[in-house]
């Protein structure tokens, strides 16, 4: 299959007028990938979006690493430069193993150099429902929310690949909303709930712009997660906040649900650079 590829490495699937999958990668053999179009970042068009690309990452370490009696509890993703759209490599290894807890460490690479490095914490299960709580609520379900406008803000091929909700509205920098995507993170596999729910969790970042993207760039440097719930169903609920420091750095904290209720959180640290005037 990856002999019939005609794309160069820096270009996604369906770039250049070819018919896309209904998927965001094509598996090329058992470490290698090719990205489509529905992978595209939001800034330049020859990246991908980060958002895609850890929910391959999850999948890589779920399906490489296969326990059902572990859940993922905590996943920090270090975005190393650009992430190229076309041919990429995931590699994964246990790197802290253990009877109840254990660390996976996952890598995706581009033209030959590390992207993305990904550290998962898996822990094991038990039966504590007589302890369960805490504070967190719920958001308003998406039955009743009403579409939102994502297109309007943002550029490119993942974004066009979504569909949101608007939960709330806030004004800039504050607002929640829900997300989901009909297409597989990798053409004709099954991945597990818990590899698409954190495919979605990067657009955090992006649900509660504080400055327009047209006017500012704030790319996260980094993308951590904790949870204490395995999230279900096909939505993913982002309550999100964005603050701006005074001296070109920034961070993204965000309330993580599914419809049940809250799951976890995230945070994003961002660099914020004015554009060039031209």
């Amino acid at each position: 299959m990856a002999d019939s590829l005609t794309t160069t490495a820096t270009e996604h699937i369906g770039a250049a007028g070819e018919t896309i999958p209904d998927a965001y990668y094509i598996r090329l053999d058992d470490t290698r990938f090719h990205s489509t179009l529905h992978s595209q970042g939001a800034w330049n068009s020859h990246e991908q979006h980060m958002a895609s690309a850890s929910g391959l990452l999850i999948h890589a370490v779920q399906q490489n690493h296969p326990r059902p009696e572990v859940v993922l509890s905590q996943v920090t993703f270090e975005i190393l430069g650009v992430i190229p759209g076309g041919e990429i490599e995931v590699t994964t290894e246990v790197v802290r193993p253990g009877r109840t807890i254990e660390l996976i460490e996952a890598t995706l690479s581009g033209n030959g150099r590390p992207a993305i490095r990904a550290l998962v914490w898996r822990l094991l299960t038990g039966d504590t429902s007589e302890v369960a709580g805490g504070e967190g609520g719920r958001l308003k379900p998406p039955a009743e929310c009403l579409p939102y406008e994502m297109e309007s803000v943002w550029d490119g091929g993942f974004i066009r690949s979504t569909e949101f909700l608007s939960v709330e509205d806030r004004g800039p920098g504050s607002g929640a909303a829900w997300m989901r995507t009909p297409y597989a993170i990798v053409d004709g596999e099954e991945s597990e709930p818990i590899a698409r729910f954190l495919g979605h969790v990067d657009t955090a970042n992006g649900i509660a712009v504080r400055q327009s993207p047209r006017e500012y760039m704030f790319p996260n440097l980094d993308l951590t997660v904790h949870l204490f719930r395995q999230p279900e169903g096909e939505w993913t609920g982002m309550d999100a906040r964005v603050h701006f420091g005074a001296s070109g750095v920034g961070m993204t904290a965000t309330d993580l649900y599914d419809e049940r209720g809250l799951v976890g959180k995230a945070a994003q640290i961002l660099t914020v650079r004015k554009f060039p005037e031209r």
